[in-house]
C-alpha cells in the first residue's frame, strides 16, 4: 500500500502543515484502504490545530476533553468535504468549519433551557463587545469599568434592546437548581427560601374595589353599622347599645346592607 506522505513543510502557524499535495493525492484515489490511509494521516497532522481551536472556548462550561473530541469530528468533515481543486487553502475552510461544529455543540448541547437562535447570536456579538472593549478596544475599557449598554449597542451596530436581551443571555446559560444554597448563606437558606410567595390579601383587591361605590351608596346608619362590626370588630349588642336599637334590629340591617351590596356586585359583573 502507497500512500502519500504528509510533508513536515509547516507555514507561519506551527499547527498548520502542508498537506497541500495529500489533499490532490487524496481527491484523486478512489475508496479503499489506501484512501482511508492517507486520510488518516491528514486528520492526525491537522489535529493540533483543532485542539488550539478548541482550547479558546474552554472557560464556557465544558470539558476540555469533550470540546477537543467535538473539534476533532468538525476536523474530519472538513477534511471530507474540502476539495483542492477551489484553489483555497484547506486552512481557510478547515478553521471556520471546526469553530462552527463547537459552537453548534454549545448551541444544542450546553444550555439548560431552550434558548432561541437570535438570542443566542445577540449572546455572541454582545460577549465579543464587551471583550473588545474591557481588552481597550476604542478605549472603552481604559478605566477598567464595564462598557456600558450604549457603548456596546454602538461598537457591535446593534439595538440598546438587543444589547439588553444578549446580556441577559450571558447570564442565563445554565440553571440553577432551587435547593442550590445561596452564596453567603451559613445555615442551608435555600434559592427556593428566597422566592416569593402569593398574598392571600390579593384575592381580596378587586372584591373590595367593586365594593367601594355600593358602600357608599348605603344610607348613613347601615354604612355606621357595616364599619363598626367589620371593621372595629364591635358585636351587635354593643353596637345596638351605641346606636340605641335592639340587637335584632342590628342583625336584620347588616344581613339588608351585605344582601344589597352582593346584589349589586353580583349584577354589575355580569
Amino acid at each position: 500500500m502507497r500512500t502519500t506522505p504528509v510533508s513536515a513543510k509547516h507555514h507561519p502557524h506551527d499547527d498548520a502543515p502542508d498537506t497541500a499535495d495529500a489533499f490532490r493525492r487524496l481527491a484523486e484515489l478512489p475508496d479503499g484502504p489506501e484512501h482511508d490511509a492517507l486520510r488518516e494521516e491528514i486528520v492526525e497532522a491537522w489535529l493540533p490545530m483543532a485542539q488550539r481551536l478548541a482550547g479558546r472556548f474552554r472557560s464556557r462550561g465544558e470539558s476540555y476533553d469533550d470540546l477537543r473530541q467535538v473539534a476533532a469530528l468538525g476536523l474530519v468533515k472538513a477534511v471530507d468535504r474540502y476539495d483542492p481543486a477551489r484553489g483555497n487553502a484547506f486552512e481557510s475552510y478547515a478553521v471556520p468549519t471546526v469553530t462552527g461544529e463547537i459552537k453548534r455543540h454549545f448551541r444544542d448541547h450546553m444550555w439548560t433551557l431552550h434558548v432561541p437562535r437570535r438570542v443566542q447570536d445577540l449572546r455572541n456579538r454582545v460577549r465579543i463587545a464587551v471583550q473588545e472593549l474591557s481588552a481597550g478596544v476604542q478605549g472603552a475599557g481604559a478605566s477598567g469599568r464595564q462598557p456600558s449598554v450604549a457603548e456596546i449597542a454602538e461598537h457591535a451596530d446593534m439595538s440598546e434592546e438587543d444589547v439588553r436581551a444578549g446580556l441577559e443571555a450571558l447570564e442565563s446559560f445554565s440553571a440553577l437548581s432551587l435547593d442550590a444554597e445561596l452564596p453567603g448563606s451559613d445555615d442551608g437558606y435555600s434559592l427556593g427560601d428566597a422566592l416569593g410567595s402569593a398574598d392571600p390579601a390579593l384575592d381580596t383587591v378587586v372584591d373590595r374595589e367593586a365594593v367601594k361605590p355600593r358602600l357608599a351608596a348605603l344610607p348613613e346608619r347601615e354604612r355606621a353599622i357595616l364599619y363598626m362590626r367589620f371593621f372595629r370588630d364591635m358585636t351587635q349588642s354593643r353596637i345596638a347599645e351605641q346606636l340605641g336599637i335592639s340587637q335584632m334590629h342590628v342583625s336584620r340591617l347588616i344581613s339588608r346592607s351585605c344582601d344589597r351590596v352582593r346584589e349589586e356586585v353580583m349584577r354589575g359583573a355580569a
